[in-house]
C-alpha cells in the first residue's frame, strides 16, 4: 500500500528558507511526484513535479525559488524553498501517480499525504 508522509513544514520569515520532505513507502520503483499547496480559501495547485526519469517542472510563481529533488535510497522526496514569500503559505501536500509522467495538476495524482504547513511572515 502505497503511503507519504510530509515533514518540515515550520513558520519562517520572508527571505528566508525551508526544504519539506516526503517520506515514500509501498513503492517497487520510482514513481512521478509532486509537491502541491492549498490556502485558505483556494484551490490546490501544483507547485513542483518530477516524473520517474528525474526531469522536473516548476510553476512560474516559484521558478527559480523551488527545487524539487529525490533520494531514491532513503525513498524521499524534497522540496527546497529559498527565498521564501508571505504569499507562500500554504499547506504543502506530496502525491504521487502511477505513471511516468509528470504534472502540476492535482487531478493526474493517485496518491496524496496529509500534508505539513508553511508560514511565511513578513
Amino acid at each position: 500500500q502505497v503511503q507519504l508522509v510530509e515533514s518540515g513544514g515550520d513558520s519562517v520569515q520572508a527571505g528566508g528558507s525551508l526544504r519539506v520532505s516526503c517520506a515514500v513507502s509501498g513503492f517497487t520503483y520510482p514513481m512521478a511526484m509532486g509537491w502541491f499547496r492549498q490556502a485558505p480559501g483556494k484551490e490546490r495547485e501544483g507547485v513542483a513535479s518530477i516524473s520517474r526519469s528525474d526531469a522536473t517542472y516548476y510553476a512560474d510563481s516559484v521558478k527559480g525559488r523551488f527545487t524539487i529533488s529525490r533520494d531514491a535510497t532513503k525513498n524521499t522526496l524534497y522540496l527546497q524553498m529559498d527565498n521564501l514569500k508571505p504569499e507562500d503559505t500554504a499547506m504543502y501536500y506530496c502525491a504521487a501517480r502511477r505513471g511516468a509522467a509528470a504534472y502540476l495538476q492535482p487531478s493526474q495524482y493517485d496518491f496524496w499525504g496529509k500534508g505539513t504547513q508553511v508560514t511565511v511572515s513578513s
